[in-house]
């Protein structure tokens, strides 16, 4: 049986507040029933984009917040100076057991901050981390953390190998995914200090399926499921990935365009192409959550257009009829 959920969306954050959230939230209720989904913001504006849509008015509400925090703001100041914000007011309704899960493509340093400090950690998460999937020849891995950790411990990121393990399961539906740590070579003594005292912890791990250590450039060959590493780490692997993928993409097109053989070509291979270059669109695979909070937080791109949004609203559905965040509290809980 189809549980409801309950979503609340940052209609305010984003570079492309609020058109694009709004349009996202409107697809996914178009093709989602169960969910609810609140629209936070600024409610003239998002009433005004609502009256571009069809949709089924019974599963969108908006809910009035006057103020933005903007990306240059420092987190922790803007979140308890901006209580009427589209991003705290968001996070209270999870907190508060209105909504089960919020969206948000505003602030990065708002979300994480706001996330653990409003809506709290579960009990024995060390630090929770950003974990977004990325595409692989096999299908996808778990990126964790990407963002949210840049001075972890050993201890965290063994908690990272058991919550994207539990993620990649339930979420993906990898039977037993493979972990690995990012290191610079394949041996079990290379690395930095970090990385030497993880590897036994995961090494010696009963939970989980840990592989070894994994190069940056096996990443993208699906050799593990599950990527574990800290956010410094993380962050640039991931940019790197966005970015090389949007270069590639760019002039395979140029590539296509040059003589008239390559675009009698091109229209040959385009729906083969097409389908191939959607695997890497970031977009399709919703936004990265912060796991191991009470409730569920998705950070989603800044510039995340409709597609990316209503894939995150979908994501968050899944996250809950799966039971992840009871999962996880078990896993953590047995282990410490």
């Amino acid at each position: 049986m189809q549980m409801n959920v309950n979503i609340a969306v940052d209609a305010m954050g984003g570079d492309n507040a609020p058109g694009e959230i709004v349009k996202g939230a409107v697809d996914a209720v178009n093709i989602q029933k169960g969910i609810m989904v609140y629209l936070v913001g600024k409610q003239d504006l998002i009433k005004k984009e609502l009256t571009k849509y069809q949709y089924p008015e019974e599963q969108i509400t908006v809910i009035n917040a006057e103020e933005i925090i903007e990306t240059a703001e420092p987190p922790v100041m803007a979140i308890r100076k901006k209580k009427d914000s589209s991003i705290v007011v968001g996070l209270n309704m999870v907190k508060d057991g209105t909504c089960d899960a919020f969206v948000s493509a505003g602030s990065s340093g708002a979300v994480l901050v706001g996330g653990q400090f409003i809506v709290g950690r579960i009990k024995g998460v060390e630090r929770p981390p950003l974990a977004p999937l990325i595409p692989t020849e096999d299908g996808v891995a778990l990126l964790v953390d990407c963002g949210a950790n840049v001075d972890a411990r050993a201890s965290h990121l063994l908690q990272f190998a058991n919550m994207g393990s539990i993620y990649m399961e339930n979420i993906v539906g990898v039977k037993n995914p493979r972990v690995a740590i990012v290191n610079i070579g394949a041996e079990e003594d290379k690395g930095n200090m970090l990385v030497k005292e993880t590897y036994p912890l995961l090494k010696t791990c009963p939970d989980i399926n840990f592989i070894g250590s994994i190069e940056a450039r096996d990443i993208p060959k699906g050799y593990a499921d599950v990527i574990v590493c800290e956010a410094f780490v993380g962050n640039v692997i991931l940019k790197l990935y966005e970015g090389i993928g949007s270069t590639l993409i760019k002039k395979i097109k140029q590539g296509m365009m040059q003589t008239l053989r390559s675009k009698i070509g091109a229209i040959m291979v385009k729906p083969a192409l097409k389908a191939t270059l959607k695997d890497f669109d970031a977009s399709e695979y919703g936004g990265a959550p912060l796991l191991g909070l009470n409730g569920l937080v998705v950070k989603t791109h800044g510039s995340s257009t409709a597609k990316e949004i209503k894939n995150s609203i979908i994501q968050c559905v899944t996250f809950k009829e799966q039971h992840i965040n009871d999962k996880i509290n078990e896993k953590i809980n047995m282990t410490k």
